[in-house]
């Protein structure tokens, strides 16, 4: 069993904490580290567990140091984390800057410690329901609507939402990224709230992606379009549907099939809906973590992901900022 601290006891910290002690069979929780006062009082109250107010001290009696603290601390808890020769989890985007994330990369390589960034969507039943279908995308369409709240809003929509997004597109796609363009506008905050933007890799393959935090209703859809079919994903609801063409009606089952006339004669549709399961996706994905380490294996979501995630992150955000230098300018 792990020992693991975590650093942080905001609204998600406080959810890690009580996943954590879920997760007893992979875990053990040894404390935590806040540097407020009343925040730390109240979680040291609420799940009984003890408050280190000395970091190092936290950091050497564990194994897994758990970082759940705004972005812009990030860098240099992880540099600390590591350099103790400690595995990591920390939640997404894994940086504040790109710098900072290579910094952390050579680092972690060079002390040979296991990092997980918390892209928790890898770990949604609509994705994990599609198991073993094979995904080769050439057009994607994203959508990732949430109603405002102040919470997060220290970094732009695109590190805010999107990212998650970027995450998971990445992993499906496997392609480097060819070009970007994006647009974004800051309604209520210092940073963009909404923003779109179309990313095409060197494959062929087209992203189109739409992140807002002031929209009337929440919505998390990701959409796959690739040759002889069409893939849904719905995050917020957790279901998935794929419809699936083939050329001859004994290739596919009796149920939910319709037949289609082309112009190269009768192709056949199957609708089908992988069956997905309740998680508790926090606690699977530390669970995971768990695992990797204990079979020194690569992290499901390593730090390498975590860097490409935010690498395409910050181009969409320099497309973005350059329309709109242009737009002003013109």
């Amino acid at each position: 069993m792990l020992k693991i601290g975590v650093l942080g006891t905001g609204h998600l910290g406080k959810i890690h904490l009580k996943c954590i002690q879920l997760a007893s069979e992979a875990y053990e929780l040894i404390g935590f580290f806040d540097p407020n006062d009343e925040a730390a009082a109240a979680a040291a109250a609420a799940y009984s567990i003890k408050r280190w107010t000395d970091l190092d001290a936290l950091i050497q009696a564990a194994d897994v140091i758990d970082i759940v603290t705004p972005t812009v601390t990030h860098f240099e808890l992880a540099r600390k984390v590591i350099s103790h020769g400690k595995h990591l989890f920390i939640e997404k985007p894994v940086t504040n800057t790109l710098e900072e994330a290579e910094e952390l990369l050579a680092l972690a390589q060079e002390k040979g410690v296991k990092v997980q960034v918390g892209h928790v969507e890898r770990f949604n039943p609509a994705l994990l329901a599609l198991g073993g279908t094979p995904l080769e995308p050439m057009f994607i369409e994203a959508h990732r609507l949430a109603v405002f709240n102040p919470r997060g809003t220290d970094v732009s929509v695109i590190l805010d939402l999107m990212i998650h997004d970027l995450d998971i597109i990445q992993s499906l796609v496997r392609s480097e990224v060819r070009s970007v363009s994006a647009s974004g506008v800051a309604v209520v905050s210092d940073s963009a709230d909404i923003c779109n933007a179309r990313v095409e890799f060197e494959n062929g393959c087209v992203a189109n992606l739409t992140a807002s935090r002031i929209s009337m209703k929440q919505m998390r859809k990701l959409r796959l379009f690739q040759k002889d079919a069409y893939i849904s994903l719905d995050f917020l609801d957790k279901e998935a549907q794929v419809v699936r063409m083939y050329d001859r009606p004994e290739q596919l089952p009796d149920d939910n099939r319709m037949e289609l006339e082309t112009p190269n004669g009768k192709r056949y549709i199957h609708l089908s809906a992988p069956q997905t399961e309740p998680v508790n996706a926090i606690k699977m994905e530390l669970e995971s973590f768990a695992q990797s380490i204990q079979e020194d294996a690569r992290p499901v979501v390593s730090l390498e992901d975590g860097y490409r995630a935010l690498k395409l992150a910050y181009q969409i955000i320099e497309q973005m900022e350059e329309r709109a230098r242009t737009t002003a300018q013109g």
